[in-house]
């Protein structure tokens, strides 16, 4: 399991080897909307694991002002998707290792459009805008990831968990925390019912040849941009040439330390942590 803040990430992790009785609960630190932190957590799993069963990125942040990373990214962008894009292609040899696999994005049905002339939102800023940009841009990598993967073994699926009870707002403008608020408390689901859900589409048999699809409630759901290639391939260019301006030299996973073989859920958590599972290959490319 994947988490930004040690203290919480311990305390999940412990909490998660209690309940399941299962002493092999792996925590790593690691700021996804920092590309630098990325690739140093691809390294790590690289230096540990040697295979990957299931990736799934869950990473999310709202916030109420425009706040640029230390990288010049623009916050919401970088945590919610390009952190995501660039882990996700890093790990693909390792969801190759492992075939069948599996990647799951968690995200919802956004019908916000990213605009590819202004994704860091410089020229004009809207926290809903933005947020609903990063989550549709989520959506777009996930159908343009499982074309590319067609045929290779791995599936890559989006997950739409549906309103919750979650602090996920808690930074959001007031108009969007009241509005919210009132939502959760009428109609949102308990983070362990949703997770219940994300953990059967990670793992049930039921999908193991779903592709390139939102899933809600069991089932695949209407999909904002499904159709678009034009736009899915705009994005994933755009992505790929921003990922590529911070990438390290030193990015290469050793072949000389011995790594266990096997099964591990990665889960990339950005305010709540979740168990996950992972594994790698001898060098790390990006896909």
């Amino acid at each position: 399991m994947v988490c930004r803040d040690r203290t919480r990430g311990e305390a999940a992790r412990d909490e998660i080897k209690s309940q399941s009785k299962n002493e092999s609960v792996d925590l790593m630190v690691a700021d996804l909307s920092l590309l630098a932190s990325v690739r140093s957590l691809a390294a790590e799993f690289g230096a540990k694991y040697s295979k990957l069963d299931v990736l799934i990125n869950n990473a999310a942040v709202v916030l109420s002002s425009r706040t640029v990373t230390p990288e010049g990214f623009e916050q919401m962008f970088a945590t919610n998707y390009l952190g995501g894009f660039l882990l996700t292609r890093l790990l693909i040899p390792y969801l190759e290792a492992a075939r069948p696999s599996r990647i799951i994005n968690v995200t919802a049905p956004s019908t916000t459009r990213p605009n590819l002339d202004d994704l860091q939102e410089e020229r004009k800023f809207s926290s809903l805008g933005a947020f609903g940009a990063s989550k549709a841009a989520e959506l777009l990598f996930t159908y343009s990831l499982a074309r590319r993967l067609g045929g290779r073994g791995i599936t890559a699926n989006a997950y739409h968990p549906g309103i919750m009870k979650t602090n996920l707002n808690r930074t959001a403008p007031t108009p969007i925390r009241l509005v919210a608020g009132v939502m959760n408390r009428l109609a949102g689901a308990t983070p362990e019912w949703a997770s219940e859900g994300l953990v059967q589409f990670a793992t049930s048999v039921q999908f193991a040849d779903t592709n390139g699809q939102l899933i809600h409630g069991g089932k695949a759901m209407t999909a904002p941009f499904i159709g678009d290639r034009d736009l899915q391939d705009s994005l994933w260019k755009a992505s790929c040439s921003l990922s590529r301006e911070f990438r390290k030299q030193s990015d290469r996973l050793s072949e000389e330390r011995p790594r266990p073989d096997f099964s591990l859920f990665i889960v990339i958590a950005w305010t709540n942590p979740v168990s996950s599972v992972a594994v790698p290959s001898p060098h790390m490319t990006e896909f």
